[in-house]
């Protein structure tokens, strides 16, 4: 009878490790999150996924082409936030669509930049020449903003951070405008003069800004728009491992991952 009794209890014993254990792996000590990004070059973020790695918090980066999608994604509840937009962009996606996504967390600003294969120096755009611009409406103002500060065109300022190419006043060369997709605009250089390009889609092009840009946007202190956030759905924005993850991204690590990676394109802005 007793060595039933044990049998019995040492059975017992078993079944409750492995509940325990079961209860253990559910309650998870493993939280995963999905980060929408754009483009394939994001080493500042697998640096933060690394570091996050070790207290069980999985990053999964989800890649996107286009810097439509990822906004819609987050809306829908496809990602739970994603990172590749400046604070400009956000807010012109909120207005479009009723939606109320919030940054928690600044990164980086990627100064916009003109390329060109055909001439090497800003100075040498000439009457009637084409310039490919992005159509979205934080970046065509942006794009119309830096041709300004290049001393190529002039816009209305009362439309100010967001003219359209019918808000340009003065174009003394006549400079012809291709409005067309962001991602789109570093293949349009075969194409036109010179094009405005997305830090970000001329680094995937193979472009260091900072070194094949002929004319790059200065960074000042009325700058914060362009700004790049992290960004979730505003119910989320209190989300206490969100922040956890902003906590690590801005770091001196990441800092350093950022600056090496974007040979300096990039800038980090949370201090």
């Amino acid at each position: 009878m007793k060595k039933f009794k044990s049998f019995i209890l040492t059975i017992l014993s078993i079944a409750t490790l492995i509940v325990l254990t079961a209860c253990g792996a559910a309650s998870g000590e493993s939280q995963t999150v999905k980060l929408g990004v754009v483009g394939e070059i994001n080493e500042p973020w697998e640096y933060v996924k690394e570091q996050l790695a070790a207290e069980g918090i999985e990053i999964e980066l989800v890649k996107f082409s286009d810097y439509s999608t990822p906004n819609r994604a987050l809306a829908d509840g496809e990602i739970d936030m994603n990172s590749f937009q400046t604070k400009i962009f956000m807010e012109a996606f909120n207005e479009d669509t009723g939606n109320n996504l919030t940054p928690i967390g600044d990164t980086v600003i990627a100064p916009l930049g003109i390329y060109s294969q055909k001439i090497t120096d800003i100075s040498e755009i000439k009457e009637g020449d084409s310039i490919a611009i992005p159509n979205d409406a934080s970046n065509e103002g942006r794009a119309l903003l830096l041709l300004q500060t290049a001393g190529l065109i002039e816009v209305d300022p009362s439309k100010g951070q967001v003219p359209v190419v019918e808000d340009v006043t003065s174009n003394p060369l006549n400079l012809q405008f291709e409005v067309i997709d962001s991602a789109q605009t570093a293949r349009a250089l075969e194409d036109v003069t010179a094009s405005v390009i997305n830090s970000g889609m001329a680094v995937d092009a193979g472009f260091i800004p900072t070194e094949d840009a002929i004319f790059l946007e200065p960074v000042t202190e009325d700058s914060d728009p362009y700004y790049n956030a992290i960004v979730v759905r505003e119910e989320d924005k209190d989300n206490e491992l969100y922040q956890k993850i902003v906590d690590v991204y801005q770091t001196d690590g990441t800092k350093e991952v950022i600056e090496e990676s974007s040979k300096g394109s990039s800038i980090p802005v949370w201090e």
